[in-house]
């Protein structure tokens, strides 16, 4: 069938990769660098993963007014290690391939487009999206609906001929997906579990290859 009447937009950390090393590194390296006596947690850091970096850090006790100088402290140590420090996650390479057959496929991140793609491109899927999108082309992240409309008006989203669908691995994903009228299917590869993600949808997964093959079958 060469008609693909489906559009699948995944996230991206926790969802289709595992950058948490590189994430929790670079916010200790952000701290170091500017002397902030942080006083949390790894596991503290790793709540955080999803939202923007601003939010991240002031949640993190970083003063409303410095978070920018911590995040442009991080996007430069980030884009040294990301692709190296990045894995991807298991059967994430064959959800994609399988989505691709029915599907057409895009990313919704909060992280910055610039390093997502080369991401992608490092495990041989970038060639697979036709939209990815980033922090920097939205006013508004997730869970806001903008980022997933923004992908949908780039992938001529019609919701008399296709069906739409959001996977991703935390309840932001899930509202982005339920603020944009798009159905939703979480994972439990990434950053929360079965209790949180029933929260905001009714389908839940294992894994990406678990919603698509989910996917495939509606």
């Amino acid at each position: 069938m060469n008609k693909k009447d489906k559009i699948i937009l995944f996230d991206l950390d926790g969802t289709l990769i595992d950058s948490t090393d590189a994430i929790t590194d670079t916010f200790l390296h952000a701290f170091s660098k500017h002397n902030f006596d942080f006083k949390g947690t790894i596991e503290d850091i790793k709540v955080q993963i999803g939202y923007p970096l601003d939010i991240m850090f002031e949640n993190l006790g970083v003063n409303r007014n410095l978070v920018w100088d911590f995040v442009d402290s991080y996007k430069l140590r980030y884009k040294d290690i990301s692709v190296a420090q990045t894995l991807l996650l298991e059967n994430a390479f064959e959800a994609v391939t399988l989505a691709s057959k029915f599907a057409r496929l895009g990313v919704v991140t909060t992280k910055t487009r610039i390093y997502s793609t080369p991401i992608l491109d490092n495990f041989d899927i970038g060639k697979y999206f036709e939209v990815i999108i980033g922090r920097e082309d939205v006013e508004n992240p997730k869970p806001h609906k903008e980022p997933i409309l923004k992908a949908l008006n780039a992938l001529k989203y019609d919701d008399k001929k296709h069906q739409a669908f959001m996977v991703g691995d935390t309840k932001l994903d899930l509202i982005s997906a339920s603020n944009a009228s798009i159905n939703s299917v979480g994972v439990l590869c990434g950053y929360s579990n079965e209790q949180e993600l029933l929260k905001y949808t009714d389908i839940v997964k294992k894994d990406s290859l678990e919603a698509v093959k989910h996917i495939s079958l509606l």
